[in-house]
């Protein structure tokens, strides 16, 4: 498993994530990079993600959706609000409508996403900043954790792959 440790934080209103990959800084970048290899691991295996938009830049937008078993979608939307590639992401996002549109009531989180070089391996540092203890506790509760272990936990057999840059 590539996740090595997961922190709650109710006092500083985040949720951090740190998971170790055998690749390259660059390589990892490209997981993120490329929306074709992002799809493939941003949902979790049952939940697997399609992007209907992914602008990879300074103020893109992107637009996914997740497909359940039962094939429910849950939708949902990025704003990135800055790109120092390839060591930092930071991203606002929320859930969409069926349309593609925020849905207020559930709120935005911001995502900072960070990879630090380990001498050819990498570590990546997600955290989630919320708005209030309640959204925080409401991700967890709706299974964030489970779902980002799960959705991680494919991304060592992309990496494994002789992907074009």
């Amino acid at each position: 498993m590539t996740v090595i440790s997961t922190e709650k934080d109710t006092e500083a209103l985040t949720f951090r994530l740190v998971a170790e990959f055998d690749a390259g800084v660059e390589r990892v970048w490209r997981i993120w990079a490329d929306p074709a290899q992002l799809q493939r691991w941003w949902g979790p295996p049952t939940w697997p993600a399609t992007f209907d938009t992914y602008e990879f830049e300074e103020g893109g937008r992107a637009a996914y959706f997740m497909t359940g078993p039962d094939g429910e979608k849950a939708r949902g939307w990025w704003r990135i609000t800055a790109l120092e590639p390839p060591r930092l992401i930071t991203f606002v996002d929320g859930f969409a409508d069926e349309n593609g549109d925020p849905v207020p009531d559930m709120g935005e989180t911001t995502a900072t996403v960070t990879l630090e070089d380990l001498g050819g391996r990498t570590r990546m540092t997600m955290t989630t900043a919320f708005g209030s203890v309640e959204q925080l506790t409401q991700m967890v509760e709706m299974g964030m954790e489970e779902g980002l272990r799960e959705a991680l936990g494919q991304v060592d057999a992309l990496l494994a792959e002789d992907v074009p840059v």
